[in-house]
């Protein structure tokens, strides 16, 4: 039994017959080896722990503690307006239909699908962030050329108030290093009405650095958001916890991300949501056509012919062959959030007195159609 080794299982599900991380298995024979070994985030999650939990439903999805090197992670994309991300899990519990995450799962040779039922909960992120933000973040002028403090989108690819973030707080551990700090421009972007747990730091943050948080809506139908985001909030909770942090003079906004051509796009649908946000007191209301991803796409789309069979065609040429909507479809979503825009007394970008705004989930293209 010497030269054998034993069976190690992760987080995939699968048994690999060597140690996550080691050379593999030596050819003999002239064959090849069984598996390449497991390099970076995914050696990481094929070591992670199983994470305690009090949930007792059988519908929980599995936890595992990731044991990450770094929380404060460079965003080098031009595609999107913001310097460095935090997401303080990896997976989200809210199982979001379209959401373009999913793919992230994948770098951990995890399926997809496997996105809200393995959630990996980053371990240490309080003490790693309070020595990266010293180490890496740069305020105005601390380099050439630069005349706005780089920004820190919290939330850009999983929610950070998941149901996770009851059990393990990585979010408020986080909040909690950087209400220490000033002169940052953070955003954290939601669709939990658990962010107003954090208002008491909130408003300490925001008396000391630029603050601005996105609750993100795609449509008031109670219904349809069951459908679409099965596990998230409902959308007038999300509204709630809108005027609540308005309330407490905390910068709020609305993202009504994404539009879903036939399904939300309905004629005065956009702008009822653009009145409820107003009535809440939202300072920003910004809106973003879907963008999939092909790992989303196989989940998306079959659940799109099962609910909508007369929009799967136009789905698949539209965003699975060509990518994203039409020009004509774009240009006239433009001039239509314009005019709500006008109408309701938004600013015409979000955050307009920031030199460099956030996006959140679904963000990829949603900034250059915002302007």
């Amino acid at each position: 039994m010497v030269g054998e080794l034993a069976p190690l299982a992760n987080p995939s599900g699968q048994t690999r017959p060597t140690a996550a991380g080691c050379p593999p298995l030596p050819v003999r024979d002239g064959g090849t080896s069984a598996a390449a070994p497991l390099v970076g985030i995914a050696r990481l999650a094929s070591i992670s722990p199983p994470a305690e939990t009090r949930r007792k439903s059988e519908e929980r999805p599995e936890y595992f503690l990731l044991p990450v090197r770094s929380i404060l992670n460079r965003c080098n994309s031009r595609r999107v307006p913001f310097e460095w991300t935090i997401n303080p899990y990896r997976g989200c519990e809210f199982a979001c239909l379209y959401c373009y995450a999913r793919y992230t799962h994948e770098f951990m040779e995890l399926d997809g699908r496997d996105f809200e039922k393995k959630i990996f909960v980053k371990q240490n992120a309080g003490a790693l962030l309070a020595r990266e933000v010293g180490e890496k973040y740069c305020k105005s002028g601390e380099r050439p050329n630069l005349d706005h403090p780089e920004h820190i989108a919290i939330g850009a690819a999983t929610d950070p108030y998941q149901p996770a973030e009851r059990e393990y707080g990585v979010t408020r551990s986080c909040l909690e290093e950087l209400v220490k700090r000033e002169g940052l421009s953070i955003s954290i972007t939601t669709k939990s009405h658990q962010v107003v747990r954090d208002i008491d730091l909130l408003e300490r943050i925001a008396k000391r650095s630029a603050l601005y948080i996105n609750l993100t809506i795609t449509t008031l139908r109670p219904r349809l958001a069951r459908w679409l985001e099965p596990r998230a909030p409902r959308p007038d909770l999300r509204i709630a916890a809108l005027r609540q942090l308005r309330d407490a003079g905390i910068p709020a906004g609305l993202f009504a991300i994404p539009l879903l051509p036939g399904i939300t796009d309905g004629e005065g649908e956009l702008e009822a949501l653009a009145a409820k946000g107003k009535e809440a007191g939202a300072d920003w209301f910004s809106s973003n056509i879907l963008f999939l991803q092909p790992a989303s796409a196989k989940q998306f789309m079959p659940a799109l012919r099962e609910k909508f069979p007369r929009l799967a065609q136009q789905y698949e040429d539209w965003f699975v062959r060509r990518g994203q909507a039409p020009e004509a479809y774009r240009a006239a979503f433009r001039l239509r959030l314009a005019g709500i825009r006008r109408k309701f007394g938004y600013p015409d970008l979000p955050y307009s007195k920031v030199h460099a705004p956030v996006a959140g989930a679904q963000l990829s293209l949603a900034w250059k159609l915002a302007g």
